[in-house]
């Protein structure tokens, strides 16, 4: 498997952004590669697919805590840790 793409870079936002920044940049690559739009286009599906990956990430205070520190190992099995 490829290594993945940063979210940040997907969304074209800094590391910094606030929520706000988030939502204005998902929504406006959303509309652009969305699958409607670009019918036909497996390209445009899967970079559509990447950035609703990258906002669900990001958009939530935890996952982008845990995607900030650990990136996308944060995600992958056996991170985390078990409980005793």
């Amino acid at each position: 498997m490829a290594s993945q793409a940063d979210y940040y870079e997907l969304l074209e936002v800094e590391r910094t952004a606030d929520d706000k920044t988030l939502k204005s940049a998902y929504r406006k690559l959303a509309m652009r590669f969305h699958p409607d739009k670009n019918p036909g286009c497996t390209e445009s599906e899967a970079r559509f697919k990447a950035i609703n990956e990258a906002y669900d990430c990001l958009k939530d205070p935890q996952k982008r805590a845990a995607y900030d520190q650990y990136g996308h190992a944060a995600f992958q099995q056996g991170m985390g840790g078990g409980t005793r």
